[in-house]
């Protein structure tokens, strides 16, 4: 099952009109127009699954709340939940303007999915941490899950494209080659969108 990045898009007039934290007076107008959707989730598999909404990537479930809850602009729209070795959770739904709502979302394994008999360790230190990560273009999980004492990403040796993307934020790309049991570390940080490596200090 093949899963495709996130489209970048071009300037951030979608992800604006879904995600308002950017200042008490745009709230306070938009609070009578947008629509709230929470998630909510039982287990661990759910909280740390990424979420998209039509089409672009917000974070994982259980950063969504507070300053970056989930909020939209009225009509139809398109929630997708995602986890390495789980299908896809998506629920399509109808919000109007100032109503909440609620959705479950329960992760199913994908009986398709099989773990390598061979891992690699790759340990990730990226800032921010929230960024999606992408093995071979397939969602495996958020950057924070993979840094740190004890924690690691465990994949199949041989040539992998590791995907690093966040909204707001450049991509990070980089194709690998592992040996069998090869430990790896990645580091990097996201720049914003707009900026130049080249720029002066």
């Amino acid at each position: 099952m093949t899963r495709h990045l996130p489209v970048q898009l071009a300037d951030s007039v979608l992800l604006l009109c879904m995600l308002v934290p950017f200042g008490a007076n745009l709230r306070a107008q938009s609070n009578e127009v947008l629509a709230e959707i929470e998630l909510v989730s039982a287990t661990k598999v759910e909280k740390t699954s990424g979420v998209w909404v039509d089409g672009q990537y917000l974070g994982y479930l259980k950063e969504l709340k507070g300053s970056k809850k989930i909020l939209l602009l009225p009509g139809q729209h398109e929630i997708v939940v995602r986890q390495d070795g789980y299908q896809d959770f998506t629920s399509k739904i109808t919000v109007r303007p100032g109503e909440k709502q609620t959705i479950s979302v329960k992760m199913v394994r994908d009986p398709r999915f099989q773990m390598p008999s061979v891992f690699c360790e790759i340990k990730l230190s990226v800032t921010p941490d929230r960024a999606a990560v992408f093995v071979d273009e397939q969602f495996v999980g958020h950057a924070g899950e993979f840094g740190g004492v004890a924690k690691s990403l465990l994949i199949a040796p041989g040539h992998r494209k590791i995907t690093i993307s966040l909204p707001g934020y450049q991509t990070f790309s980089t194709d690998v080659d592992l040996a069998p049991n090869q430990k790896f570390q990645i580091k990097t940080d996201l720049m914003k969108e707009g900026t130049s490596p080249l720029s002066p200090e």
